[in-house]
Formats: structure tokens, C-alpha cells, sequence
């Protein structure tokens, strides 16, 4: 628990409000504050960590943290084999959450991910008016008026983080006792029980792995197949964490995969008998069990913003958002957080960003933040100069080593103009849907890509007199893109801009 010794923040105006105290809200006033930003954060939690102080249900994570790896905690490296600690820049904000798991498993339970949390927070002093519920949202005179338990808060602009986590069942489920994520009973009371799982996805086998010591027989159901996420290698699908009643299923072992749509679900008795229907050939299946449990997914708590003028899609009614994580429809309302799949990118063969956890989130928390600071306050941020000569190894290097290339593939980039002044700017990382979708000087979008299939590899955007071409590096099965072999390679495609053609050869 954090020791509430201050209540910053009073209701007032401020020229920019977050709200929300998860991963993704303390990220970006971490950013907003390194780079000067005056705001407020007000969140309904009495501590941070947001969802992280409830779910997961049966409290291991689904993302790792590897204690050793090729580079040390702390680096800007070992981010990469660290998908859980939040980004800090001093020594005690670095790599927390090595520091602070136990060692029996490198992927952290729910405890000690709040720890790390509730560490961060700290040990960064960040400023937070916990205690203070946002009840709704109205606008006057060109500004956000943000009604709270607390008061009310004006403010031209604002963020909320407020996730992606409030559970949602169908109509069809709506009968007295099937139960909700998040609403179990404790799993040594299912034993020896038939239980029917509405959903196959990771929620869906996160409760089968937990039950699957104590239930008689256990009934996964939904009308897709089911994806593994050893299969399209990537976070598409049901992560390896929660992949044991796929083998359980696959072996005979008393565990049903179905692909089937609920028809109806009524009580009988005691139990339910469960009526479905095959997507495939129309045949019906009938099931009687003793528990029902609806993992069917989760909504955006966004509360009155879609009668602001926030437009939103889909059964999670996520807000739609341009490249930089701001409302489509409503300017001025942006997003962080798990929210942040909104904002799809390219979904190059089908893949969508990791936006919806940590080790994506993270990343587009810190360009928001450097993106709200230059374009609505004004800030300058420092765009280093590169030596013609260092161009090829510096961005090799970011593919190969960069965190945010190999966390967020085809979706944010590392961005170098050629500045006819300045030489050869270092513009960081951006959306690359951004740098695709923006005119603007020669310039070159480094990203990493992934098919589905193959290892990832660098796919290299060049923007030269006004037209944009793309050029994909091949894979490397050590995941290094430094060669020699690279090198030439990329001075090559480097050579379309004429600027830099006789110094990249």
C-alpha cells in the first residue's frame, strides 16, 4: 500500500489530466514529467497497479521476465527479455521487476507484478490524487470537464488509461449463476464438477489450466478455432502459459476443444444443459455440467465519452484513435494503456501490434508523451545529428538491439531525416503508420517485421523526393543483423536517397 501522506492535485483547471494508475498511466507521467509537462493524474484506486491489483485470476502472468539474459538489467538491452518493468531512466527505476520476483518463475505473479508497480511508482516520487473516481465528462468553452468524486477538473486536454478490463457476456449467458472472469469461486470447490467454458481465448484457458486439477471434465467452447501462439508465433492466440489443456484435449484426457456457438443455456436442476450448434455442418450437441463460466471478453470503461463524440468499435468498444493514440472523432482525448490497440497501425500479414500489454504499451506511453509535449506544449526535444558514416551501423544496431522495434513489429519504427541544414536527424521512435501516412523530407523508417512464419526482419521504409518504397532485409536465425552481408545490403537501399548516396556506399 502506498502511504497517502499528500492528495495532489485539488480540483481545479490544468493544462492536461490523466487519468488512471495502471502500467500505462504511471509510464506516461513518468515521460510527461521528464520532459516538463505540467498534469494531473487522479485515479479511483487507492495505490497503482491498476488491473494488476485483481487479475490475473489465478495470479501468474502471462509475460516474462528473464533475470538472465544476453545483456544486463538495467540496459536499454535487456528490455528486450523484460516485458514487465515499467521504463525509467534513473538506477532505481531500471529493471524492476527482477529485483522484485522471487525466482521460481520467470514469469511474475500477480502480487509481485503490483509490487514492481507500486516500486516504480515510488521510487520515481511520481505525483498521483489516489481516491478520486471520474463519474463523467462534458465540455464547455473549448474545454474537457471532467466531474469526479472529488470535484471537478477543466483541462483542454486529456488521457485516459483506464483499460480494457471490465469482463462482458452475451445475452445468451445472461442466466441466474453462470458465472464471470473474475467472479470464481475458489477452484477446490469445483472438484469433481463438469464445467463449461464459453471461450477460447487466453481468459478461457487461464481458467481451464487453474481447474484443470479439480474438475471431472472441462468444455471449452466458441465458434473459432482455436489459435496457439506457438503457432503463428506471435501473441496471436492462446499463449504457452495456458496451453496445457490443449494437450490435455489433444491426448484424450477428458478436456473438450469445441468449435461451436451457444445456442441457449438453461438451468436444469442443480445444473445447465448447454445447447450448441457446429459453425461447420449445423449439428447440435448438448451438454449437461454443473458449472457454466462466461470468458467472453472484455469492454472499455470509457463511461459518457461516446456520447462526447468518441468513436468507438467492436464488442470491447475500444475508441478509435489515430496514429498517436488520439481520439479519431474527438480531438483533444487521448488514450494509454491497454487502450492503445486501438490505434491498429499496418497489421501487416494479419499481425496486430502488442499494444494490449506491457511490453508494447510501454513504448507508445513515451511517444505519446514526447508527442502531447512538442505539439501542444510546445517543447523541444533534443533530435541528436549522425555522421554519414554512422548511419548503416546505427540502424542495424536498432534492429538488432532496439527494445521498441522487437516489442511493437510494423508498428513503431526508428526515424532518420536528412536535414539539408542539419545533416542527418535522429527523429527516435514513431508510429510507423505515422511516417507512412505523412509527407515530409527524405527520410528512412526502420522497423522489424514478422510474418507468421519466418524469423522477424528488418523491413526498411526510404521516403525520397516524395514517394515511399519498402524494402525487407532478410531474416537471420540469431536474430543479428550486423553482418557485413546487412551492411551492404542496407547501404544499398539507403543509396535512393541522393542525399546520402556517395557516404553509405
Amino acid at each position: 500500500m502506498v502511504e497517502l501522506t499528500e492528495r495532489p492535485f485539488p480540483p481545479g483547471r490544468y493544462p492536461l489530466v490523466v487519468v488512471g494508475s495502471g502500467p500505462g498511466a504511471l509510464q506516461l507521467t513518468y515521460s510527461l514529467r521528464r520532459l516538463g509537462v505540467e498534469h494531473a493524474v487522479l485515479t479511483r484506486d487507492d495505490a497503482p497497479g491498476g488491473m494488476f491489483r485483481r487479475w490475473p485470476i489465478f495470479q501468474r502472468m502471462l509475460s516474462w521476465t528473464k533475470p538472465y539474459a544476453n545483456y544486463k538489467p538495467g540496459t536499454r538491452e535487456y528490455q528486450r527479455y523484460d516485458w514487465n518493468s515499467l521504463l525509467g531512466e534513473e538506477e532505481t527505476t531500471r529493471s524492476i521487476m527482477p529485483r522484485v520476483m522471487d525466482g521460481t518463475s520467470y514469469f511474475p505473479s500477480r502480487p509481485e507484478m503490483e509490487r514492481g508497480l507500486v516500486e516504480f511508482a515510488t521510487s520515481a516520487a511520481l505525483r498521483i490524487r489516489y481516491g478520486c473516481r471520474w463519474e463523467s465528462t462534458g465540455a464547455e468553452g473549448g474545454e474537457l470537464v471532467l466531474s469526479t468524486s472529488d470535484g471537478e477538473y477543466r483541462t483542454p486536454a486529456a488521457v485516459f488509461a483506464v483499460g480494457v478490463a471490465e469482463p462482458w457476456r452475451p445475452q445468451t449467458l445472461d442466466v441466474e449463476g453462470v458465472q464471470q472472469y473474475g467472479e470464481l469461486r475458489p477452484a477446490e470447490t469445483y472438484a469433481d464438477r463438469r464445467i463449461f467454458i464459453v471461450g477460447k481465448q487466453n481468459s478461457g484457458f487461464e481458467i481451464a489450466t487453474g481447474l484443470l486439477p479439480w474438475a471431472r471434465q472441462i468444455v471449452l467452447a466458441s465458434p473459432s478455432r482455436t489459435k496457439l501462439s506457438v503457432e503463428t508465433r506471435t501473441l496471436v492466440g492462446v499463449r504457452a502459459r495456458y496451453v496445457q489443456p490443449y494437450e490435455d484435449w489433444a491426448l484424450a484426457g477428458g478436456v473438450v476443444i469445441l468449435d461451436a456457438s451457444i445456442e441457449k443455456v438453461e438451468r436444469r436442476g442443480d445444473g445447465y444443459v448447454v445447447h450448441t450448434k457446429s459453425p461447420a455442418d449445423g449439428s447440435a450437441l448438448d451438454f449437461e455440467v454443473d458449472d457454466v463460466i462466461a470468458a467472453t471478453g472484455f469492454v472499455t470503461p470509457l463511461q459518457d465519452l461516446p456520447r462526447l463524440g468518441v468513436e468507438t468499435f467492436g464488442q470491447s468498444g475500444l475508441p478509435a484513435q489515430t496514429p498517436f493514440w488520439e481520439s479519431s472523432s474527438l480531438p483533444g482525448v487521448y488514450f494509454a494503456g491497454t487502450i492503445m490497440q486501438g490505434a491498429h497501425g499496418l497489421r501487416k500479414h494479419g499481425i496486430p501490434s502488442n499494444s494490449g500489454a506491457v511490453q508494447g504499451y510501454r513504448y507508445n506511453a513515451r511517444v505519446l508523451a514526447r508527442h502531447i509535449a512538442e505539439t501542444r506544449f510546445g517543447v523541444a526535444v533534443d533530435r541528436p545529428v549522425l555522421k554519414p558514416e554512422e548511419l548503416v551501423t546505427f540502424l542495424l544496431a536498432e534492429a538488432s538491439r532496439g527494445p521498441e522495434l522487437w516489442h511493437q513489429r510494423s508498428y513503431l519504427a526508428r526515424v532518420v531525416t536528412f536535414d539539408p541544414d542539419r545533416g542527418i536527424v535522429d527523429e527516435g521512435i514513431q508510429p510507423l503508420a505515422h511516417f507512412l501516412d505523412s509527407p515530409g523530407p527524405d527520410a528512412v523508417a526502420l522497423a522489424l517485421e514478422a510474418n507468421g512464419k519466418d524469423d522477424p526482419y528488418p523491413a526498411v521504409y526510404v521516403r525520397a523526393r516524395g514517394a515511399t518504397s519498402e524494402n525487407l532485409l532478410p531474416p537471420n536465425p540469431l536474430l543479428d543483423y550486423e553482418g557485413p552481408e546487412y551492411q551492404r545490403q542496407l547501404a544499398s537501399v539507403l543509396s535512393k536517397i541522393g542525399a546520402v548516396a556517395a557516404s553509405v556506399q
